[in-house]
């Protein structure tokens, strides 16, 4: 993978209200002139929630909704054909609004452990319950990821495709979080070797590209997405504590870039952008790193998706994260 490319200085999650794909890529290709990113819309109901949404990507593994979640099927039903079919809109809406774009691009897809911890067997029991299953839903995932990452590259040529793996589950499924189908038990802790090569594996399909792991969980596990080659991890920096800040300041020296959830996710006040990076430079401080390097190692996004937003709200946040990401660079200390 791309060791070291340099990030444009925001770009936002992933997620967006409302139920208009042309409306969403225009907002965020408005707001990030150098680092848009193709929407996201669970509004629309099963199949574009991101669990439907990466479900409708995998190669020979079909899913559809029951009252109790998604769950492995057979064969392709309305609910993957729905998922499918949102996902071509999305597409169509991002080659209208980037004709002649140059530059990054980011997609997201739910990443191997969340989606095995959410997607569940014939059974009823979460795929997490079968490494087997696992392994199957890896292969399958990063298949469906090398396809969709070609047609992105297809319809906008000029792109430079970074590839976003949301894994909000990861550290539930490393701790042994993760809840039976009766809600009684949990399931066991997963191997941190074989999370970490599953992980590899999937983010070996995008060869030479950035690949950025985001989760807006506590305790993400820094060093073990380094391992895996991450080339960016994403977080909500309000849930950071000091226990993560050998983690942080390892990572920025290793040539991790950090993906800094500052800006909240649902409507409410905005501080002023300086504020909102205020934290950020406190941390710089307390890790001893050199205020210059600010602006090569963080990006600014919002804390998690913008789902839950008005849209009116979600466009002042996206354009937030571009204000607080100049004062960023223009008073790093």
């Amino acid at each position: 993978m791309n060791a070291n490319p340099t990030f444009a200085p925001a770009t936002g999650i992933g997620s967006m209200p409302g139920t208009d794909a042309r409306e969403a890529v225009k907002t965020v290709t408005g707001s990030f002139e150098d680092f848009p990113f193709l929407p996201e819309l669970p509004a629309r109901g099963p199949g574009a929630d991101m669990i439907g949404r990466t479900a409708g990507l995998l190669v020979e593994v079909y899913a559809r909704v029951e009252p109790s979640g998604w769950r492995i099927g057979d064969r392709p039903g309305r609910d993957t054909k729905r998922a499918r079919s949102w996902l071509g809109q999305d597409l169509d809406a991002l080659e209208e609004f980037t004709q002649g774009y140059e530059g990054q691009l980011k997609v997201q897809a739910v990443g191997p452990w969340t989606l095995a911890a959410a997607l569940e067997l014939k059974n009823g029991e979460s795929a997490l319950s079968d490494a087997g299953a696992c392994r199957d839903l890896t292969g399958s995932l990063a298949e469906g990821l090398r396809e969709h990452l070609a047609e992105v590259q297809r319809r906008v040529p000029g792109a430079q495709v970074v590839l976003q793996l949301d894994e909000p589950s990861l550290t539930a499924v490393l701790r042994g979080h993760v809840k039976t189908a009766s809600g009684y038990r949990t399931h066991r802790a997963v191997d941190r070797q074989v999370v970490e090569a599953m992980l590899r594996e999937v983010a070996g399909v995008h060869a030479g590209g950035p690949v950025v792991v985001h989760s807006c969980a506590p305790d993400v596990p820094f060093a073990l997405l380094r391992r895996a080659g991450m080339t960016a991890i994403s977080f909500d920096f309000s849930l950071l504590t000091e226990r993560d800040d050998d983690a942080i300041g390892e990572a920025v020296e290793g040539g991790t870039r950090l993906f800094a959830g500052v800006v909240p996710g649902t409507d409410g006040p905005l501080s002023d952008p300086a504020g909102s990076v205020m934290g950020v430079r406190t941390l710089w401080r307390r890790l001893g790193l050199s205020p210059a390097l600010l602006a090569e190692a963080v990006t600014v996004t919002p804390s998690c998706g913008l789902a839950g937003a008005s849209p009116d709200y979600a466009r002042k946040a996206l354009a937030h994260c571009v204000q607080a990401a100049r004062s960023l660079a223009d008073n790093p200390e």
